[in-house]
């Protein structure tokens, strides 16, 4: 842990943002986007406030970033501490093969600091990605699992050819592998999990887990702390049983430390979904979730800094957590998203530490 302002000595701290493509300038101009370059000012600020990981989202079709690890790889070399991570990469658009390909280049360009997370696709309608990544046999659900399998297994450097006479350098008959192979890259590959029996799978694969700020409806009328408490023990249990300890959870959170009411009015509008919101923890939500199914979406925190600590040393998952990863509203400025980085660090995590997560 670094002993900047971020750091909690049992919990690690992260951030999450949505960074956007932007446009270039002018055609034939190969300067950077604005936006790509105020992505890194982002991750650099974050760096410089302590923090131990940030992550970013990654969306296919929209303005928003779709190539998550170029991204970190340029990033890495201005971000120099920090880990770098996705949160996360849709399989359902990778051709295993090639993502894990990228993954080991891109772990090796940060020096062992990348910390990729994985997951499924997000929508439900899939009919409208077809024509750019074609079409999955079965379900989705299927087509991701077939390619979570395949990636891992190339990743733990399975056997996939054998090299003819045709090989330059490679003495016809050697076994070919998917290349480079990281040692280390399979222990720190985690996946976005929201229901019990998916954390359950991962945990005995052997990867770390992602909460996000919601999970599945099973139907119970039980609140979303809960049930993530039941996929987090779920994990736990299985990677246990599968002999790779207690494995690794991250948990995000929205939380937003404010300080005035302008700041109040600005942030519930950026939350469509919380655009009733008052100050204080605003109430569970229950509605879809992207890929279509019933969804119970936790609580957004927009108050001030020691009452948003409170709210997370009394939430049971944060505390069972190894991670805490602070969501960064979408759609708020450079300047607005540092300073939400900048109040969470000096004015939030000391009472965590103080409260002993």
């Amino acid at each position: 842990m670094s002993d900047t302002p971020a750091s909690a000595p049992g919990l690690g701290i992260g951030m999450i943002a949505q960074i956007e493509h932007g446009r270039v300038r002018a055609e034939g101009d190969s300067r950077r986007s604005d936006a790509l370059a105020e992505g890194i000012e982002l991750f650099t600020a974050a760096e410089a406030l302590g923090y131990d990981v940030g992550y970013v989202r990654t969306r296919h079709l929209q303005d928003t970033l779709a190539s998550p690890l170029l991204f970190l790889a340029a990033l890495g070399q201005r971000v120099t501490r920090m880990q770098l991570g996705t949160a996360v990469i849709p399989l359902r658009f990778e051709n295993p093969a090639r993502l894990a390909e990228d993954l080991a280049t891109c772990d090796l360009l940060l020096g062992g600091r990348l910390r990729a997370g994985l997951s499924s696709g997000y929508s439900s309608r899939d009919t409208m990605y077809a024509g750019a990544y074609g079409t999955v046999r079965g379900g989705v659900g299927d087509h991701v699992d077939r390619v979570l399998s395949r990636l891992l297994s190339l990743v733990d450097g399975e056997v996939v050819s054998h090299a003819d006479a045709h090989i330059e350098g490679v003495d016809a008959g050697t076994p070919l592998q998917i290349r480079p192979q990281v040692p280390g890259l399979r222990s720190r590959l985690s996946y976005g999990a929201a229901s019990p029996q998916r954390a359950a799978s991962i945990g005995s694969r052997g990867m770390g887990l992602q909460l996000a700020t919601m999970a599945l409806d099973d139907g119970s009328g039980r609140s979303f702390e809960t049930l993530q408490l039941d996929a987090l023990h779920a994990y736990r249990e299985a990677s246990r049983a599968a002999g790779h300890g207690e494995g690794t959870v991250m948990v995000s959170r929205q939380m937003l430390p404010v300080a005035t009411e302008e700041e109040i009015e600005r942030y519930v509008s950026l939350i469509p979904r919380e655009r009733s919101a008052t100050p204080g923890t605003t109430g569970e939500y229950r509605g879809r979730e992207i890929g279509g199914q019933g969804a119970v979406y936790g609580p957004v925190i927009i108050d001030d800094p020691s009452v948003v600590a409170q709210y997370l040393m009394a939430d049971a998952v944060v505390r069972e957590a190894d991670e805490l990863t602070l969501v960064l509203p979408f759609g708020a400025s450079l300047d607005e998203q540092r300073g939400v980085l900048t109040t969470f660090a000096e004015q939030v995590v000391p009472h965590l530490v103080a409260g002993g997560l």
